[in-house]
């Protein structure tokens, strides 16, 4: 009994006072059956089981009070006064030391204790879609990269904002624009006769918007931008896109349009013309075929292919 009180005094951790406001500890975890269904066990108990706990905490105790952003590991406490500092800031400190200890008498020193608790601290991603715990000190980099990050529907003067896959259903059913899919990695074609049409990976359902503008009065200027908030988001994509001329009666190999293009993204995609982007596929007229029942309008056909080329 007296070495499992010496190991608990050494796992101890010394927190500042005032610093600490827990409001609700809750831990439900059902074990057995008849009467022990609802009963409470602590965390050392399951024979190695995991239990985890819903805790209300003071969210001050996960910000370093020097620079006041997150704690990430690895976290300092200083050894006389208990005071707590990231370390980043520790590397400010002339040798470490404490200048929230009157006498500078206090040293900071690894806090293994507080890494444990920081790492385990998560929070639910506020993104409707994703369903995601990321640790706190992450969840600021995990909102703006998040792949269900609201982006704007691509109608001028629509005001819907919505994760991407919920995007496509809008943009189909209320604007008609057509939602074509698509699979990484393989040649799709896509005819191409209006401005804007929406690809959908079948793997993820990650939403691409091809977007057709006039390059002058002889040619056609066609971009693909993916739908989503952040640019620093992974994985990244490749498109390669290319139209080719009839098959000439001579024999011989038919003339080809193409580009590779590296995409990038975009949370406004009705704010996207094709021309103003990067990198965009030049398509002459000659390489454009009437719609079917409507000779006034050209159509393109377009093979595509969508390449994830990072993780």
């Amino acid at each position: 009994m007296e070495k499992s009180d010496e190991r608990a005094k050494k796992a101890r951790l010394e927190l500042p006072d005032g610093h600490v406001k827990q409001e609700e500890i809750s831990v439900h975890h059902a074990v057995g059956g008849g009467d022990e269904g609802g009963a409470i066990v602590p965390a050392e108990a399951g024979h190695g089981s995991r239990v985890e706990l819903a805790v209300k905490i003071d969210m001050s105790l996960l910000h370093c009070p020097l620079c006041t952003l997150p704690f990430k590991p690895p976290v300092f406490q200083c050894n006389k006064g208990g005071h707590l500092a990231c370390g980043g800031c520790v590397t400010l400190l002339p040798g470490g030391q404490c200048r929230a200890c009157e006498d500078g008498g206090g040293f900071f020193s690894p806090c293994p204790a507080l890494d444990a608790i920081v790492s385990s601290a998560k929070v639910a991603c506020p993104h409707a879609a994703c369903q995601t715990y990321v640790p706190y000190h992450e969840a600021a980099d995990h909102r703006s990269a998040c792949p269900h990050a609201p982006c704007a529907c691509t109608e001028p003067g629509c005001g819907f904002v919505g994760a991407p896959h919920a995007l496509a259903g809008h943009l189909a059913d209320l604007h008609s624009v057509p939602v074509r899919t698509v699979q990484y990695g393989r040649v799709s074609q896509v005819p191409v006769s209006g401005p804007r049409q929406l690809l959908v990976a079948e793997e993820d359902g990650r939403a691409f918007l091809l977007t057709v503008g006039a390059l002058g009065a002889a040619a056609a200027a066609v971009s693909v931008v993916c739908v989503r908030a952040s640019a620093a988001t992974q994985p990244r994509f490749s498109c390669k896109m290319w139209v080719n001329l009839v098959q000439p009666a001579s024999g011989g190999r038919a003339d080809m349009a193409l580009v590779d293009i590296q995409m990038r993204s975009s949370a406004t995609p009705g704010a996207v013309v094709a021309v103003d982007e990067p990198t965009f596929l030049a398509v002459p007229r000659m390489y454009m075929v009437p719609v079917a029942g409507d000779a006034a309008s050209m159509e393109v056909s377009l093979n595509t292919r969508i390449d994830k080329i990072s993780r």
